[in-house]
């Protein structure tokens, strides 16, 4: 049996640019509204093909580490935002491959005051929560077609995410 140990790096711009966006405030900001808003422009492009843009709010229960990662997703019609309702610390897995994640490309980044925003085909764990339960709100995509794929990783692999 193979076995991967994970452990989070800190979630930054260039080391997620593969997977997606980090949405952050960073830059200078355009002052609107009479000069009362600042506004950060453009921190993530929403992806939805034919499809409608939509707003969701997703209720995470805290995972409990170590824990042992046997699947990965992705959503091939459009991109999908994560946007924490709170400062919560919570952690990011994601991988590339073509067909099915490849756990050799396994990435963990711990992300807090940040969202993220993983570009469609983006093979990444569902949300893993710290510590107490976290509100995120969700950009993605609604229409026809089928945008969720989920696969399981080889069972004689064993994945362990730790802090």
């Amino acid at each position: 049996m193979s076995f991967i140990k994970l452990t989070p790096e800190p979630l930054t711009a260039i080391a997620f640019e593969k997977f997606g966006d980090v949405i952050e405030v960073t830059g200078k900001p355009v002052m609107i509204n009479e000069g009362t808003t600042e506004r950060y422009h453009r921190l993530g492009d929403v992806g939805v093909g034919e499809g409608l843009g939509i707003m969701n709010i997703f209720r995470a229960q805290p995972r409990v580490l170590p824990m042992m990662i046997t699947m990965m997703e992705r959503h091939p019609l459009g991109s999908q935002a994560f946007l924490p309702c709170n400062e919560k610390p919570y952690l990011v897995l994601v991988c590339e491959g073509e067909s099915k994640p490849d756990a050799s490309t396994l990435k963990l980044f711990l992300a807090q005051g940040q969202g993220v925003n993983y570009q469609a085909n983006c093979w990444h764990h569902p949300l893993l929560a710290l510590d107490d339960v976290s509100d995120f709100w969700v950009v993605d995509r609604a229409g026809p077609g089928l945008n969720l794929e989920e696969m399981d990783f080889d069972t004689s692999l064993s994945i362990e995410v730790s802090l």
